[in-house]
């Protein structure tokens, strides 16, 4: 059965929020670091209830575009509101708990193994990742490709085929699991000190201490403030 004749629906009121919202930013001038108006202001100036507003503001920040500091308003963290379609985001986290799943019963296997089979090469390669993310991270980034690359090093080092056949085959949704966890904040420094450990134990080629170690990364990732979200009506 095709989806693409499902039923219409009308955008929420708090999306129509968003749409406010960014091109306040737009025409502003708005950067990183800048205040948004108070909720309560907000809701005034856009005829809206502040549940509207509170909405609007929940998606910015499970989508890490601003930062709602409890006492003191919400900043930008970036300097646009270039929002994701809410539609996307729903479907996003219907899919993300099998996404999250699959990575712990296959990313912990592969760091076992990884212990058992790793090569100087290997090794070389897990810790070029980190130095790059390390890089990323000063660089005010979130880490995105370093981490890529040393789970892609992991994968290499466990020296099973079939394994990183199944990883191949979710890249995509992994990538999205890696986006949205390492946009959470304080995310990519802890990730990063993961990321260390599991290298530790695969390089003193101890199989039950990295894959220890993987699956509390994992379900570290696994806490995002997606899954927490509720796409709610107006």
């Amino acid at each position: 059965m095709t989806d693409a004749l499902r039923p219409m629906t009308k955008q929420r009121l708090y999306e129509q929020v968003l749409e406010r919202l960014r091109q306040y930013v737009v025409e502003g001038g708005l950067r990183a670091g800048d205040r948004l108006p108070p909720e309560r202001d907000l809701a005034q100036r856009l005829g809206v209830s502040r549940a509207s507003v509170k909405q609007a503001i929940v998606v910015l920040e499970v989508q890490g575009l601003v930062e709602a500091r409890h006492g003191g308003g919400t900043y930008l963290v970036r300097d646009s509101l270039d929002t994701e379609p809410v539609e996307r985001m729903v479907e996003r986290r219907r899919r993300l708990p099998d996404v999250l799943e699959a990575r712990e019963a296959l990313e912990t296997k592969l760091a076992e193994l990884a212990a058992e089979r790793r090569t100087e090469d290997d090794l070389a390669a897990m810790r070029s990742a980190l130095d790059l993310m390390t890089g990323e991270i000063e660089a005010g980034g979130h880490g995105v490709e370093g981490d890529r690359l040393f789970h892609a090093a992991v994968t290499a080092a466990a020296h099973s085929s079939l394994l990183a056949e199944f990883m191949r085959s979710i890249a995509e949704q992994i990538a999205e699991s890696r986006t949205e966890s390492l946009r959470q904040p304080g995310r990519p420094s802890r990730s990063l000190s993961q990321h260390r450990a599991i290298l530790d134990a695969i390089a003193a080629g101890q199989p039950r201490q990295a894959a220890s170690a993987m699956r509390r990364h994992v379900r570290t990732v696994a806490k995002v403030r997606l899954l927490d979200w509720e796409p709610g009506e107006d």
